[in-house]
């Protein structure tokens, strides 16, 4: 898409009253510059993996049973492990997340949208059979690697961490 298209479709949107308009340029391009993949600490995280050992495909389209199509940022496809980098303002850190100020009317419903499609998403990648690693992108990056790895560590040798009992047990 031109950037004159790009320009167009906010313009109606803007006039429909379906997205606020931007306060100011200078936040117009910090919005725009927000990327779905490939964030810092996304890629930092793939690459100490990766400096690890650890082989992956990044950005997999997962396509579930329930039919709920999901794009984690790292998958281990053989041991069924997703990974999400979550950002701290887009999925609500309890540490960093904070109510928006400007435009609550459009960002604390896709907030809250955000949040229940996390929820569905672990859900269904659960029903599947998949582990889910969420860490947020504040996360240093050790604490983060460690996270994954336990995960994968855990599958490798036939465990499994459950919710119920948070106890370590065999897998069938």
């Amino acid at each position: 898409m031109s950037d004159t298209d790009r320009d167009a479709a906010r313009q109606r949107a803007h006039s429909k009253g379906t997205h606020p308009a931007p306060l100011n340029a200078g936040r117009s391009r910090n919005m725009q510059a927000n990327r779905r993949s490939d964030t810092k600490p996304e890629v930092a995280l793939r690459r100490a993996l990766h400096r690890l050992g650890y082989r992956y495909r990044k950005d997999l389209l997962l396509r579930l049973p329930e039919g709920v199509k999901v794009r984690p940022d790292i998958v281990f496809t053989g041991r069924k492990v997703a990974v999400f980098v979550d950002g701290c303002f887009w999925h609500v850190c309890p540490e960093h997340g904070r109510e928006p100020t400007t435009n609550e009317w459009y960002w604390t419903p896709k907030l809250r949208r955000n949040i229940q499609r996390d929820r569905t998403v672990n859900r269904a990648l659960e029903n599947a059979g998949w582990r889910v690693v969420r860490v947020w992108e504040h996360e240093d990056l050790p604490a983060a690697v460690d996270t994954v790895r336990h995960a994968l560590d855990d599958i490798e040798h036939g465990f499994e961490v459950t919710d119920e009992d948070d106890k370590t047990k065999p897998t069938p």
